[in-house]
């Protein structure tokens, strides 16, 4: 009677690290979709001011290209 006790408590500890470390798993994923989601966000906002800055310069850049070709 003892092997069956014995491999029921091996197989209860078994599950129980799984279950411990399947909830450590879930926090991390929840941790970095929540870093991945902040980066994201980030970027947009970058790309929004990189168009909002380099709209005025790319204006500027067509009109020097176009006066030069006048002069030439």
């Amino acid at each position: 009677m003892f092997w069956p006790m014995f491999q029921l408590a091996l197989a209860f500890a078994g599950v129980a690290v799984l279950g411990v470390l399947a909830v450590r798993v879930g926090l991390e994923v929840r941790r970095f979709s929540r870093a991945v989601g902040e980066s994201a966000e980030r970027i947009g906002q970058a790309a929004d001011e990189l168009e909002r800055v380099a709209g005025p310069l790319a204006a500027r850049s067509g009109s020097l290209r176009r006066s030069g070709a006048r002069r030439e």
